[in-house]
């Protein structure tokens, strides 16, 4: 062919190879938002979940066991859905990485991993600036240290893969140690994820629990009837269905599970039980949760925080009844109030 045919105005056009990253796609900018994205959910997360599980086996005066439970429900089940779905995510980016290495010149992909190494590092920063105030403050607690080096790790283990991601044209899964760092995460990833299900219940306990809770609750509610009732007319209700109230909507609630009603006995002119079967026992959560019992203070006053419990409402897995004994000088009659 001659050099004519070549640059003819038959001549067919051919591709020019260029150098140089190639044009992001919106699947490159999409894919690169949603794996950030989910890492900063999964931290958040993991953070939470480790802070509760640090509340419960290392409480002070201050910590409610049920409320840390019920609090770590919820990081639980975001880790649950979110954790798998980044850990294949990544994966595929990176093997997509490896058949277009153009694509770690990605404008978007840098923008983001430079400014998740800047949050990360003003993170260690600020967690070791108040490891350090905490100390000269004298004010350093299990719980809290247990914390600070809870935000150190995670905060680091994010640099430290990012930063490899980076500087580095190997990838993590081929290099030897950085596939050791990635499977120690992934595992204690996996250990506190583990770890949160076996500390927040199965959901059947959980459930037969609130029923229990819903129990004492209701309990309380007729003895607080009682004592108007005594208090209005100076003597006790011969059954509960004494206590209704058209005026002020009250019905004697019943059993949540069973629709039964609770059981009621005077046993004096002063003297009273209720009775009801519970499903769980509730006496070490004192001990656990460090919180001390309080006898007189109404339940009704902590909610929503359940964990502070009664000492006269303490009862085991089976039924159980609850004495009562009116004082007349701590709820004298209302006759007697306005004299």
């Amino acid at each position: 062919m001659t050099d004519s045919a070549k640059t003819g105005p038959t001549a067919i056009p051919q591709p020019r190879l260029t150098s140089g990253a190639e044009p992001s796609t919106s699947k490159d900018v999409f894919g690169q938002l949603l794996v950030i994205i989910g890492l900063y959910v999964l931290v958040i997360s993991f953070g939470v979940l480790i802070f509760g599980l640090i509340d419960i086996y290392f409480p002070d005066v201050l910590s409610y066991d049920f409320y840390n439970r019920q609090a770590i429900r919820w990081p639980l089940a975001t880790l649950i859905v979110v954790f798998p779905l980044y850990l294949w995510y990544n994966s595929y980016l990176q093997k997509d990485l490896e058949r277009n290495p153009e694509k770690k010149e990605l404008k978007v992909r840098k923008w983001l991993l430079h400014f998740t190494l800047f949050v990360a590092a003003i993170i260690i920063v600020a967690d070791l600036i108040a490891l350090i105030y905490r100390y000269l403050n004298g004010d350093l607690t299990t719980q809290f240290v247990l914390k600070i080096l809870t935000v150190l790790v995670i905060a680091l283990a994010v640099f430290t893969y990012y930063l490899w991601n980076i500087r580095r044209k190997v990838p993590a899964a081929k290099d030897p140690k950085m596939r050791w760092f990635v499977w120690l995460v992934s595992l204690a990833g996996i250990f506190f994820i583990v770890i949160g299900f076996v500390t927040a219940g199965s959901p059947i306990a959980q459930r037969l629990k609130r029923f229990d809770e819903r129990r004492i609750s209701d309990l309380q509610a007729i003895q607080n009837e009682i004592i108007n009732f005594w208090q209005a007319k100076e003597t006790l209700p011969q059954n509960l269905d004494q206590l209704r109230d058209d005026i002020r909507g009250f019905i004697p609630p019943a059993d949540p599970e069973t629709g039964d009603s609770y059981e009621y006995r005077v046993r004096g002119t002063l003297q009273f039980e209720l009775c009801a079967t519970f499903k769980t026992s509730n006496k070490q959560e004192p001990e656990k949760s460090g919180a001390k019992p309080v006898p007189l203070a109404p339940r009704e006053l902590y909610y929503p925080y359940p964990g502070i419990t009664e000492e006269s409402w303490l009862h085991d897995a089976e039924r159980t009844c609850f004495s009562r004994t009116i004082d007349p000088d701590r709820y004298p009659s209302f006759k007697n109030q306005n004299k």
